[in-house]
């Protein structure tokens, strides 16, 4: 059967695009339509930073239904040009107060030593900086400069108390997805133990209080061959090279972690990506998640 097309309606103002619904589809689907010029992570980017309005309320699941005779309204975003000159991140979410960012691996999250040194955060400060020059940006959680994926900034100082201060509670869900060496042999399991730091900045695991950090990871097989085996990890805290620690710990390091005993680089970057965070909005009180998807070499190396 033929699909009729979303259909342009003229626009009254030069920062949005109105466009008619003819049939029963899906939000993501027909803006993938409506806006064929665009990648397909750009169209799901609109929808996550709120730019997507069906009868004039904002919408940002990509299962929304939509229905004939309904309109839909695209903001034009006036970041685009500021996005567009991002190193090594990209925007999954704005709004007043979140910044929710798609990093990149080999991009420091925060600088250390090199002030001057390009980071996740200089590059998301410059961003919003160029919205308005009064604004800025706020440290919640970090991501290793080997690690890809989901970073959470927030936007006023407010919203960075309530985060720290209530990180368990207001975080319900952190993924990240491993590629490690070897066959895992059970589908899930859970890993606990200590962590303590050493003066040469490594991380040690003990299986009894050693006076550091309890840390707790859950991991679910995804796929696996005779050299690697792909995991979805969840974690119950979030200490400093947990994951790395505790793969090594099961007999699988993390591919091209060579501290933490990984003997091989197949993949030229470390093999750990957050793929996802679910967040209570400290604001609203919403459930977001927010996703990015994982390194396509990751799934090749499992085949």
């Amino acid at each position: 059967m033929h699909r009729k097309g979303p259909r342009r309606a003229q626009s009254a103002s030069p920062h949005t695009m109105i466009f008619q619904v003819k049939e029963e589809q899906e939000l993501l689907s027909f803006l993938l339509e409506a806006l064929a010029k665009h990648s397909r992570n750009s169209v799901k980017s609109i929808l996550s930073r709120g730019q997507a309005r069906v009868d004039g309320i904002v919408i940002t699941r990509h299962d929304h239904q939509l229905h004939p005779g309904q309109s839909v309204e695209i903001m034009k975003n006036k970041a685009a040009k500021g996005e567009s000159e991002l190193e090594g991140i990209s925007i999954l979410f704005e709004d007043e107060d979140l910044l929710v960012i798609d990093k990149e691996a080999g991009l420091l999250s925060v600088a250390a030593k090199d002030k001057k040194e390009m980071t996740a955060f200089s590059q998301a400060a410059s961003y919003v900086r160029k919205m308005d020059p009064k604004n800025r940006i706020f440290i919640v959680h970090r991501l290793d400069r080997d690690t890809s994926g989901v970073l959470v900034f927030a936007k006023n100082e407010a919203t960075k108390l309530q985060l720290q201060n209530n990180w368990n509670e207001l975080v319900r869900r952190r993924e990240y997805t491993a590629l490690v060496e070897g066959k895992v042999k059970k589908d899930e399991g859970t890993i606990k133990s200590w962590l303590k730091e050493t003066k040469t900045f490594k991380i040690y695991s003990s299986p009894i209080d050693n006076g550091g950090q309890l840390a707790i990871t859950h991991y679910r097989k995804i796929r696996s061959n005779q050299q690697f085996s792909l995991l979805e990890v969840l974690l119950d805290t979030g200490r400093k090279n947990q994951i790395r620690v505790h793969m090594e710990e099961i007999g699988h390091p993390i591919v091209g972690d060579r501290k933490y005993g990984s003997s091989i680089n197949p993949i030229k970057r470390l093999g750990l990506h957050a793929s996802a965070v679910e967040v209570i909005h400290p604001k609203t009180g919403e459930l977001m998640r927010f996703e990015s998807e994982v390194p396509e070499v990751f799934y090749r190396k499992c085949k």
